[in-house]
Parts: C-alpha cells; sequence; structure tokens
C-alpha cells in the first residue's frame, strides 16, 4: 500500500479536519513502522491482510506508545493500561498506527474540534468524530471508534462512509476506557463494504470467512412507525424514496411498526447507559469533578439517581428487544431490516446531532452497517442502515455488498 498519499492528505487537510491528536514526529514514527513491518512480513507471499495499512484509534482505546486522554482534561494517566487486545490484533494482521483519533469527552456529547471534511461549518458527528473525519478524507483507508448509542453509524453517515457496528461483544473491549459495559460496541470506519469485511475478519470473533450470498432479491423489511418519525421531513421523504428503489428493483418490501414503543426504549437504554457511565466514573469524578464538562457530569449526576432496580430491568430488555426483532424477522423471512441512518444531515456546528435512529439497533446488540446513499438539499451526506441478525455479521456484510 502507497502510504505516502496519507501522508499528502493528513498534510493539506488535517488542519481543517483536525481528526487527530496531535503527536510530534509522527511521519517518522510511522516510517519507521512500516519499515519494521516491511521486515517483519518480508516474504510477499506470506503478508497478513492488513500489510501496511494506516489505521486511526479513537482515543479512550490503549494503545502501546501513546497517552489515553478521552478528550478529557483529567490526567490522562489515570486511563493508562495494557494495549486494547483488539489494536494488538490490527498490528499482527500488518497494519500501522497512524494515530489516535479525536472523540467527545468520555465519548458522549462534549465535541472536540473535529470538523466534516464535507463542509467544514457542520459537525462529523460523534462521538467517534475523528475516527470518521479521518477516514472520510482520505487520511487513513481505516480507522476504529466505539457505539454506545449512534457513534460509528452516525458519524459514518455524516461524512459520507461505510461504517461497521458488529454484535455485541463479537470484537473483546478490554483496554477500552467503558462508557456503558452493557451498549459499548468497537466498530470499523472505512470507504468500502470491502475494507469493513476485512477489517472484520481480523478482529471478530470465529468469523467465517466461507459465507456466501447469491439471493438475487430480497425481503427487506422496511422500518415504520414513530421510530421513524423521529427524523426529520426531508429524511423521511428521502427514505421513502430508497424504499420506492429497491420496491422498483424486484425486492419485496415488507413495512413493519417494529418499534411501538420507542419512547420507552429510548429511555430505557439512556438510564442503563447513564447508570454504567456514572459507575465508571464514581472514583474519578470524585476526585476531579470540576474538569468535567457540563454534558458529561450531567450525565453523572443523572446515572446516581437510577436504582438497582431499573437497571436491572433495562439489561434484561436488550435481550427481549432483540427477540422480538428476531421472531419478527423469522416470521416474515426478512433479510434485512432498512432505516434512516440518522435523523438528518450532519447539523450545522459542533453538536455531534442525534443518535435516536441508531439507538434500539444498539441496545438490541444487532450488527448493524451505514452505507453512503445519496446528498441532502445542502450537497451533505445521507444514508441508510440495514441490520441483520445476531451474530450473522457476515451474511450482513454479504447482503450489504449485493444491495
Amino acid at each position: 500500500m502507497n502510504v505516502d498519499k496519507y501522508f499528502i492528505t493528513i498534510e493539506q487537510k488535517e488542519p481543517f479536519v483536525k481528526a487527530f491528536l496531535h503527536e510530534e514526529n509522527r511521519n517518522e514514527r510511522v516510517f519507521q513502522e512500516i519499515a519494521e513491518t516491511k521486515i517483519r512480513f518480508a516474504n510477499p507471499n506470506e503478508r497478513p491482510p492488513l500489510f501496511c495499512v494506516p489505521v486511526g484509534i479513537k482515543d479512550i482505546v490503549n494503545v502501546d506508545g501513546f497517552d489515553t486522554k478521552c478528550g478529557s482534561n483529567l490526567p490522562s494517566e489515570l486511563f493508562q493500561g495494557k494495549e486494547a487486545s483488539f489494536v494488538t490484533k490490527l498490528k499482527e494482521a500488518g497494519a500501522v498506527i497512524m494515530g489516535k483519533t479525536v472523540t467527545t469527552e468520555f465519548a458522549y456529547f462534549e465535541p472536540g474540534p473535529t470538523r466534516n471534511p464535507h463542509n467544514y461549518n457542520h459537525t462529523p458527528g460523534g462521538s467517534s468524530s475523528g475516527s470518521a473525519a479521518a477516514v472520510a478524507a482520505g487520511m487513513v483507508p481505516l480507522a476504529f471508534g466505539t457505539q454506545t448509542i449512534g457513534s460509528i453509524i452516525r458519524p459514518a453517515a455524516f461524512c459520507g462512509i461505510v461504517g461497521f457496528k458488529p454484535s455485541f461483544d463479537r470484537i473483546a473491549k478490554d483496554g477500552v476506557v467503558s462508557f456503558s459495559v452493557s451498549a459499548d460496541h468497537i466498530g470499523i470506519f472505512s470507504q468500502t463494504i470491502e475494507m469493513s469485511e476485512l477489517a472484520a475478519s481480523v478482529l471478530c470473533e470465529n468469523w467465517n470467512k466461507n459465507i456466501d450470498f447469491k439471493k438475487d432479491k430480497l425481503t427487506i423489511g422496511v422500518v415504520t412507525g414513530s421510530y421513524i418519525e423521529q427524523a426529520d421531513a426531508e429524511m423521511i421523504e428521502f427514505y421513502n424514496g430508497k424504499i420506492e428503489e429497491y420496491r422498483q428493483q424486484g425486492h419485496k418490501i415488507i413495512e413493519i411498526d417494529l418499534f411501538g414503543d420507542i419512547e420507552k426504549i429510548n429511555q430505557t437504554h439512556k438510564k442503563m447507559n447513564a447508570a454504567e457511565f456514572a459507575e465508571v466514573h464514581e472514583e474519578w469524578f470524585e476526585n476531579y469533578e470540576s474538569l468535567y464538562r457540563p454534558k458529561t457530569k450531567e450525565l453523572i449526576l443523572e446515572g446516581k439517581k437510577v436504582t438497582i432496580a431499573e437497571l436491572s430491568n433495562a439489561r434484561l430488555g436488550r435481550k427481549k428487544l432483540r427477540n422480538k426483532i428476531e421472531k419478527l424477522k423469522a416470521e416474515n423471512n426478512i433479510d434485512v431490516w432498512i432505516s434512516p441512518a440518522t435523523i438528518g444531515e450532519a447539523p450545522e456546528g459542533m453538536a455531534t446531532g442525534s443518535p435516536l435512529m441508531n439507538l434500539p439497533w444498539t441496545y438490541s446488540g444487532l450488527p448493524v452497517i451505514t452505507i453512503p446513499s445519496g446528498k441532502s438539499k445542502n450537497n451533505l451526506p445521507l444514508a441508510l442502515q440495514f441490520a441483520g441478525s445476531f451474530y450473522q455479521d457476515e451474511a450482513l456484510l454479504k447482503i450489504a455488498e449485493s444491495l
């Protein structure tokens, strides 16, 4: 892989996009890592799948040789630990670390400096802001983030790239500063489904490379009802237009009000996240409360009020929702679910936008991929998200390729 073009792009675009944490002598370090990788895998016939592919890693993930700052003002030594095993797997597969990418504070809503490469006046989304923007700007072909509500799918959609959130716990989460242990997912940003599939084959437990999908016409589950009504008018019009396109192509469309109780799902997921976030930050917050930004502090205080019973019920609700979705999918012979990836285009300003379109899929732990699908009236990316069955991530990616 020609890495030089990525350095040139970083030099040209990073001052405006601000996707990476600052690093002195980045070029020298990366070139050294590339040289070592070439020596390590000298035989061209035995090179691993990500040989010399530069990658970005969200700055809530421990990577040897880098500080972990979590987009916060707290002392970085609080977050240091053993390198995340998924990062070690990337290195073993030949990848080189281009750098740490910007995250919102502790992967919640307080934004970092990153801008949307399509329009610098608009947000790239969050919380994996830097990872999405770095791939969209062409600074790396592959980057990694986390999703607890919508932090893979939303920024990928806003930035016009492919975002893949595997099934819950399909990629190990050790070495990652947790937000909510019951909802955190590791995810992948890339320019193509094929690159996401390659990365997933390296990182996902028990990945089956032999899955083949040869069905020409799909049965598509189209989500309707109050869940969709959370989106803005332009997105709903765009969504309906795409559904009609699929219908005209000969795919079978089955409309289902899948999340009729979406308000309850939203509230339950937020309570679970808040309670578990408060648990993670209990000691840090006690010692460094003044260093937390307002929205993050508000979530911790909210989490402290969640009762043990409420948290237990929220955790149990994940599987109940998943079972409901899977039952309807099986009863209707649905191959894939589709829904809008976001409520609309990337908002102007730094606020990272609403994750409500992503929330029930994250809560249920099902695999989701977003694919750029069009442009808004303001010439910003719009996208659909495609959801599959639990631990059938391989099939979902093949279906996404077929579409």
